[in-house]
């Protein structure tokens, strides 16, 4: 037992024993309700999560499907990232009217501007359908038909549980396929821009102090949620009226202070904790390396025309804080990753884990789970690295590549669907190139172009390259494709699309960078992808077995939280600082002296506005500040990922006290391997907030919709009267 103890010694550290986790909001009661309590929280779990009464999840929306969001006042005034409304705030910006460089704030309803295809997404409520789902599966069907029967149970509980017309039906899997939970969930469809600070507040640091503490970022963002007149969801229309939420997020005014209880509410996207140890290595030493490798050299050219022209930086702004943000993610996640020593420490719990199969006589149900592992990994590496640079260089950083692809995939509607679905698909994409055109600029995508295909060249195991790529004269090949290619602008495009389905795909055969994209999707598709899903499918059936194993096989009490999957979850923990490195400390709050510090006049990344100066010299922080600082951001051990952005800092009351945008450099790696003496997520201080609304923007009208209390000082009067 003693050697078992290793598989969850990193949960079970005697200070963090309570943090970590992604927690499913309807099944607190118990452990977690008791974890939380212990950690500070005076709430109970049914104030987070009930079906029949106002709870916190009502106040929680999904934000675009990609970030998190908070309902803060009774008209449905909402509060997310500035990062998560970077694009809507581009889109309504110009050389005239530049909010990304001045910020926008609506004074009234009138003004606040319609986002066309943003969401919000509530979730109603959570029902366990594993029996459901799992029905007719045995152990005597192979994996590829166990995942076709698990397909068609889901689409029937998705198809025949019970919702509102207004409302939607998902299914979800946990535990990498043990549980199955259902939820039901209604989206509002009419999002308005209400606010936002000037890039220099809202991204201050940019992207050198992407992942980093200390921090000094507003990173916010105010939209307001539209609803018909029954307070459903509807599509834009003037006529909409704001929506009145089920429950709203009170505001603290009180603040934050180490050890304070912190609860972060959202939707995770994607996490791996239980992946073996060779699937870590894996990563570390040659998945994150290309995926660094390609972003680096797509970053330094856009970075370099982004500073010398202003319209430039207007076009790529959205873009390449996209493109830095994982790139900046996945060399931290390395770097942590190797310095806790994750590799080792998995290799240790495995041991544990073998020794317990082999104690408990498991050896036929689990014993091979691991030698399978080392053979299938070592098996898909090569596919998996082929796979990384088609998705960075067709998918993910050369524009004209990524539209060309989407015409190769319009040549296959027409090929296996018929004439009218191409039409369908075709108009479509002819809409929806025109905005991407909007920011595009040949010069520098030709350039990034020229690079990245030297990458693939170079880097891709040579069995998967198409046989152009062979000796390629990659300035010879750029050179060709960006005179001659019609994707190189709108009109040319737009006219290349133009004409019936036998027509277009002649004028596709014969356009360079089309013939380019035919090669390269070939080559993967016929090479690749099909050993890489055989692969892949084969390693997803050993994961939810090897979770079976820990699931039956840990202490009753272990800690075993499922991965996150763009689900709404809870993670709760404290206020905390931590020591990355010998002899260092961070403390866990910052303030507005430390933006001063960094200020550099005129900086891409670290200018300040004249008027916040102007305020930091005066202190004028009015009721926001505490002590005559600024507080700006805070750390605690929350565990978070990608799509918790914008996600609520909640305290132990159920007020407002910040929301999430960020984790350290040191603890990025918590996708993967969440150590509680690193892991540290990033919150910005609602004071902060709002005081940029009130002392800077003057959005008084907006700061009077809110409930702001003071719950510090209300505990600290009931217990005088005590």
């Amino acid at each position: 037992m003693k050697l078992f103890r290793l598989l969850f010694i990193f949960l079970s550290l005697p200070l963090f024993a309570q943090q970590g986790g992604m927690w499913i909001p309807s099944l607190l009661e118990g452990m977690n309700e008791t974890e939380m309590t212990n950690l500070g929280m005076k709430m109970t779990a049914k104030d987070i999560y009930d079906v029949n009464n106002a709870s916190l999840k009502d106040a929680v929306p999904h934000f675009n499907g990609g970030c998190t969001s908070e309902v803060i006042s009774n008209q449905g005034l909402l509060l997310t990232n500035h990062h998560c409304g970077y694009s809507q705030i581009q889109r309504h910006s110009s050389l005239e009217n530049d909010y990304l460089q001045d910020g926008f704030w609506a004074m009234s309803l009138k003004e606040e501007l319609p986002n066309p295809g943003v969401t919000a997404s509530f979730m109603v409520r959570i029902e366990d359908v594993t029996n459901q789902v799992m029905n007719g599966i045995t152990e005597a069907m192979t994996e590829a038909d166990k995942q076709k029967k698990i397909e068609e149970n889901i689409a029937n509980v998705v198809q025949t549980s019970p919702k509102e017309a207004w409302q939607e039906n998902r299914v979800r899997t946990f535990y990498e396929g043990n549980q199955y939970m259902l939820f039901v969930v209604e989206t509002f469809k009419d999002i308005r821009l209400v606010g936002a600070p000037p890039s220099s507040i809202g991204k201050f640091g940019s992207d050198t102090d992407n992942w980093i503490w200390p921090r000094h970022t507003g990173d916010f963002s105010l939209f307001r949620i539209y609803a018909d007149k029954n307070n459903r969801p509807a599509e834009y229309s003037a006529d909409n009226v704001p929506y009145t939420p089920k429950h709203f997020l009170p505001i603290s005014l009180d603040g934050v202070a180490e050890n304070d209880f912190t609860l972060v509410f959202g939707y995770p996207g994607t996490t791996d904790e239980y992946l073996p140890s060779i699937a870590i290595e894996q990563v570390v030493n040659t998945i994150n390396p290309a995926r660094i490798a390609i972003r680096d050299a797509a970053l330094a050219i856009q970075d370099k025309y982004m500073r010398a022209d202003p319209q430039i930086k207007i076009q790529y702004a959205s873009k390449y804080a996209r493109i830095a943000n994982y790139w900046k993610k996945w060399k931290g996640e390395t770097l942590g990753l190797t310095k806790s020593n994750a590799v080792g420490i998995k290799k240790q719990q495995e041991t544990a884990l073998t020794s317990e199969i082999n104690k408990k006589g498991k050896q036929q149900e689990f014993g091979q789970l691991l030698p399978k592992f080392e053979q299938y990994y070592s098996e898909i590496e090569p596919y998996s690295l082929a796979r990384e640079y088609f998705l960075e260089t067709v998918l993910r950083n050369v524009e004209l590549l990524k539209t060309a692809y989407q015409t190769y995939q319009l040549k296959q509607v027409y090929e296996n669907r018929g004439a009218q679905s191409f039409e369908d698909r075709r108009n479509n994409l002819v809409t929806s190139l025109e905005g991407q055109y909007k920011d595009y600029s040949k010069q520098v995508d030709k350039e990034v172009f020229e690079a990245l295909i030297a990458l693939y060249a170079k880097n891709v195991p040579a069995q998967f390259l198409p046989a152009s790529f062979k000796n390629m004269n990659t300035e010879t090949v750029t050179e060709n494709i960006y005179k001659n290619s019609a994707f190189v602008d709108y009109a040319s495009v737009k006219n290349l699309l133009t004409g019936d389905a036998e027509t277009v795909v002649a004028k596709l055969n014969g356009d360079p960078g089309y013939q380019m994209v035919k090669e390269m999707a070939d080559a993967y598709f016929d090479k690749v992808a099909p050993k890489y899903e055989e692969l892949e499918l084969n390693i997803s059936g050993l994961e939810r077995d090897y979770m079976k194993a820990l699931l039956e096989l840990s202490p009753k009490d272990a800690r075993i939280f499922p991965n996150a999957n763009s689900t709404l979850r809870v993670t709760y923990g404290k206020v905390a600082g931590y020591s990355p490195a010998d002899a260092i400390y961070y403390e866990p709050v910052t303030h507005l002296e430390g933006v001063m510090q960094k200020y550099v006049p005129g900086d891409y990344e670290f200018d300040v506005p004249k008027k916040l100066i102007d305020l930091y010299k005066a202190k004028d922080y009015g009721q926001y500040g505490e002590d005559g600082k600024m507080p700006i951001n805070f750390i605690g051990t929350n565990h978070t990922t990608g799509g918790n952005s914008g996600s609520p800092a909640i305290d132990a009351e159920g007020n407002l006290i910040g929301l999430n945008f960020d984790r350290v450099w040191e603890g990025t790696m918590s996708d993967l391997y969440y150590d509680p003496a690193l892991s540290r997520n990033i919150m910005v201080d609602i004071r902060y907030v709002l005081f940029i609304m009130d002392k800077y923007a003057g959005a008084k009208n907006l700061i009077n919709e809110l409930k702001l209390v003071h719950p510090k000082k209300e505990m600290g009067k009931s217990k005088k009267k005590k």
